[in-house]
């Protein structure tokens, strides 16, 4: 590939690599459990939504509206979290939650999916299971559970495969980054002081 067709593709891919941008540093920042991450993520959850629209994954589409609610109140719990205790301390996640959270998980897949097909989506039941599965991992995140890093792992891995599918190349590459990153977010929250 020459750097003209570097150049035109990066041109008709900016808000892709503008959204895989901030995606990483966002991320990256979790990991550090710096606050912010929070407005990073947003800006990239705003961006994530204009391309999946564009493609036409519409439960990502959707998704990324439920991010933004999930980072608004992410970034409120997180700061108030800082406020009364100094740092962002870790919060151990119950096995019935974690069950509850699995189960909606799955029901979310169903609904989801079968709103996807009758909007005659690209790929609706994949695509709705990792929305419907990112829904409980960012709100695992919101709730600083090191659970989400684990959910991240898996939901990122099958994405990267989704996203080269649909010729999603720089999202396909940052959701392989992604993964790396939520090893490190996993690893450093596991290090990082537990809520009492």
């Amino acid at each position: 590939m020459n750097e003209a067709a570097v150049g035109s593709y990066l041109l008709a891919h900016w808000v892709e690599l503008a959204g895989a941008v901030t995606t990483a540093v966002g991320i990256w920042l979790t990991a550090r459990r710096n606050l912010l991450c929070w407005p990073i993520t947003l800006a990239a959850d705003l961006l994530y939504l204009v391309v999946f629209y564009r493609v036409q994954l519409l439960s990502d589409t959707l998704l990324q509206v439920f991010f933004i609610a999930f980072t608004l109140y992410g970034w409120f719990h997180w700061w108030r979290g800082v406020r009364e205790e100094g740092e962002v301390r870790v919060v151990r996640l119950s096995r019935s939650s974690g069950l509850t959270a699995m189960a909606l998980g799955v029901v979310g897949t169903v609904i989801l999916g079968v709103l996807a097909k009758r909007l005659n989506a690209s790929l609706p039941y994949l695509d709705a299971s990792l929305a419907s599965f990112s829904l409980v991992a960012s709100w695992w995140q919101a709730r600083k559970h090191i659970a989400n890093w684990w959910t991240w792992i898996i939901v990122d891995i099958v994405y990267v495969g989704e996203y080269i599918y649909k010729d999603l190349w720089l999202t396909a590459v940052i959701y392989a980054a992604l993964v790396i990153l939520a090893v490190v977010g996993l690893r450093d929250w596991r290090r990082a002081p537990v809520a009492a």
